[in-house]
């Protein structure tokens, strides 16, 4: 009598640790040398249960199911610093961790606030719940008008994303009109798209939801495909991190550039505007998807250097050692949970760097930080005595405006 060979299905742990290989680089997993860094650098990695090098041996010893029992993997905000120091180059946070999450969402072991975020983004295409007829209301009463591209019927220059907290949040949209200002005295031909933009979902990726993520861009695909355009410039790291490196694999390619990219290389014609000297010492926070993720650091740094009277200084750690605000990979919309986990939030060791480095105005270039900083400036001794600003705002003090 013939035996009949039964084939085992793989276990979780055998189809997890294969998914892992389906991401770019992802193979160099066998290569991790348990060497610890990526546990070192984290940010939260002294807190959390299981850090990315832990989370690697416990793949290795087919216990990966133990991950996936605790919940301080949510301190993770996707600042790249792990993958940034890997000396085995494992793509750990696009691969690892991002993949953790998603695996934590399907088992339902996720903070509620979290939860909401993703939920609102869903429905109405934005993290906060807002309706998408308020997208451009933030432009109103600007001279020359801010357009839609859907107002203008015609092709332009640039096509500005301005983002889900550029577009709703009170003191981001601060930046967003000093923006629109330098735009309109640079004679920029630009358009918005309004309420056909929806969120750009890095962030949403990044916490794990991918189909989420799949779903805003094919939307926003659509709207680029109905306009004409040269290029797309946008004031959100995040959302110049997925038009750059994520969209395109969705079939949704344009050339996109960071507004500090794109002036920067219009310093010649910005310069002589700037007639009014802003009289400060100034430190620079680099965000996580515009510096470590995307290599921009330069330029910030010459747009700032260009304001008369400016004397430029640098925090403890900056460029490719920058500490994240804690707003990336969902952290955003975290605070609660992690401030009960750790009782400090990262935002606050940013701001004691800056007040470290003697500096009187903290500049930024990330719709995140703002925000984030003037709320850990409440906290932080000291911390009143430093001004907050984006870099739009400050080339926009400088023209005297």
């Amino acid at each position: 009598m013939a035996i009949t060979a039964v084939s085992q299905k793989p276990s979780f742990n055998e189809r997890f640790y294969a998914s892992l290989y389906e991401i770019a680089d992802g193979e160099q997993i066998r290569t991790c040398l348990q060497c610890g860094t990526c546990s070192g650098v984290c940010p939260f990695g002294y807190l959390m249960d299981y850090p990315p090098g832990r989370m690697i041996a416990a793949l290795r010893s087919e216990m990966f199911d133990r991950v996936l029992e605790t919940d301080s993997v949510w301190m993770c905000v996707s600042c790249y610093a792990c993958t940034q120091v890997c000396p085995a180059t494992i793509p750990l946070t696009l691969g690892l961790m991002t993949r953790t999450k998603e695996e934590l969402l399907l088992t339902g072991n996720l903070p509620p606030e979290l939860q909401d975020a993703l939920e609102n983004s869903q429905r109405y295409g934005n993290p906060m719940g807002e309706s998408s007829r308020k997208r451009a209301d933030w432009a109103e009463g600007i001279k020359p008008p801010v357009r839609t591209m859907r107002q203008a019927r015609r092709p332009v220059d640039v096509l500005w994303f301005v983002g889900d907290y550029g577009s709703y949040h009170p003191r981001v949209q601060q930046s967003s009109r000093s923006l629109a200002k330098l735009f309109n005295m640079l004679d920029i031909d630009f358009g918005i798209l309004g309420y056909e933009e929806y969120s750009d979902g890095d962030s949403q990726r990044l916490a794990g939801e991918r189909g989420l993520f799949e779903m805003l861009a094919e939307k926003n695909g659509r709207a680029f495909d109905k306009y004409q355009f040269k290029e797309i410039v946008t004031a959100d790291p995040h959302a110049y991190n997925a038009l750059k490196n994520e969209y395109p694999a969705l079939g949704i390619s344009y050339p996109v550039r960071h507004y500090t990219e794109f002036l920067a290389e219009r310093l010649d014609q910005i310069k002589p505007l700037l007639t009014q000297e802003v009289k400060a010492r100034v430190t620079f926070h680099d965000p996580c998807y515009l510096g470590r993720a995307n290599g921009v650091y330069d330029e910030p740094r010459q747009l700032l250097a260009a304001i008369p009277g400016v004397e430029l200084t640098e925090m403890a750690h900056s460029r490719t050692t920058s500490l994240c605000c804690g707003g990336g990979g969902g952290g955003m919309w975290l605070d609660g949970f992690q401030w009960e986990k750790a009782h400090v939030r990262l935002s606050e060791w940013r701001l004691r760097e800056a007040i470290q480095a003697r500096a009187n105005i903290l500049a930024v270039a990330c719709p995140y930080e703002t925000p984030r900083f003037e709320d850990a400036a409440k906290l932080v001794q000291g911390g009143q005595r430093l001004v907050i600003k984006d870099i739009a705002e400050l080339l926009v003090e400088a023209l005297g405006e």
